[in-house]
């Protein structure tokens, strides 16, 4: 077993390894291949992949989180290893590659995740559990029936927009969501990289709702063949409380059942009241859950 940085020719071992552990996280090669070989802009990010017989049967990215005012914090993100190479210590020499990464850059706080059956190894590596992230999915054979939209509210694909009227309103609907982090200090040119120009993002399927020509609620789809990820649905807050989130969604559901995705995957902090309703009014159902984990890393060994 060997540990190394990833290189983007590993993206499609990648992809069917992460499939595998995590088939309810939509993610293809091609934005695989370019998050390895031009990764995120402002934080410093990377990857490492462990091989057994030069076939990829482990992986971790670990980064400097660039999109918080929150200082020297870092992200542990997705360590997973094959089932049948579990145990034999590939997980740990993946943290350890991921925490001799993040030490040099001055992180001190460290966000990362596990799913429930892994909480005592992140416990004995010094982590502790700080929320439940709830995963579902939702069949869109058929797709959910698409309301009128109320007076005034326009329904747009995003492809027609200008994408600064859409960071506008991502950056104002995400400054109270719910997590361990604040995402308040998001860049254009980091939100153009993560969001705009994601190689997985579907602009026709996802819909903005527009009022005198502002976004005031969106649904992002990033799309791998018939399988979708609802990537982020929301509202900013003058606009709270009328229904336009559940519209959103519910639009580019349809759409994206319109251009052959047969079932759409979403996550969402367990303390997000409002858009677990919204998912289980529209028949989303619990497919899995994870715990993000914080550390002090000074105080790791």
């Amino acid at each position: 077993m060997r540990i190394r940085v990833a290189q983007p020719d590993d993206a499609p071992a990648v992809v069917a390894l992460r499939a595998m552990v995590f088939p309810y996280l939509v993610r293809g090669v091609e934005s695989t291949r370019k998050m390895i070989a031009e990764p995120p802009p402002e934080e410093a990010w990377t990857a490492f992949v462990a091989e057994v017989d030069h076939q990829v049967v482990g992986w971790v990215s670990a980064e400097q989180i660039g999109t918080t005012s929150v200082a020297n914090v870092g992200g542990i993100n997705l360590l997973h290893v094959h089932p049948e190479h579990r145990r034999r210590g590939i997980g740990t020499g993946l943290l350890a590659a991921a925490t001799d990464y993040l030490r040099p850059l001055g992180v001190r706080r460290v966000r990362a995740t596990a799913q429930p059956e892994a909480l005592p190894f992140a416990s004995r590596h010094g982590y502790e559990p700080s929320r439940e992230v709830r995963y579902s999915a939702l069949d869109l054979n058929p797709a959910p029936v698409l309301p009128d939209p109320p007076p005034g509210v326009r329904l747009r694909p995003i492809a027609d927009l200008d994408p600064h009227l859409l960071y506008a309103a991502d950056v104002a609907s995400a400054a109270d969501e719910p997590g361990d982090v604040p995402v308040d200090s998001k860049s254009y040119q980091s939100w153009q990289y993560d969001v705009w120009d994601n190689l997985g993002l579907d602009k026709t399927a996802s819909i903005a709702a527009v009022v005198d020509g502002e976004v005031v609620a969106f649904s992002l789809v990033k799309r791998d063949g018939d399988r979708m990820w609802s990537d982020y649905t929301g509202t900013i807050p003058a606009y709270r409380g009328r229904g336009l989130a559940r519209l959103a969604k519910t639009a580019a559901l349809h759409q994206a059942a319109a251009n052959g995705v047969r079932v759409a995957y979403t996550s969402n902090d367990a303390a997000n009241g409002p858009m677990l309703a919204v998912n289980a009014r529209l028949g989303y159902r619990p497919v899995a859950s994870q715990w993000t984990c914080l550390a002090d890393l000074t105080v790791l060994t």
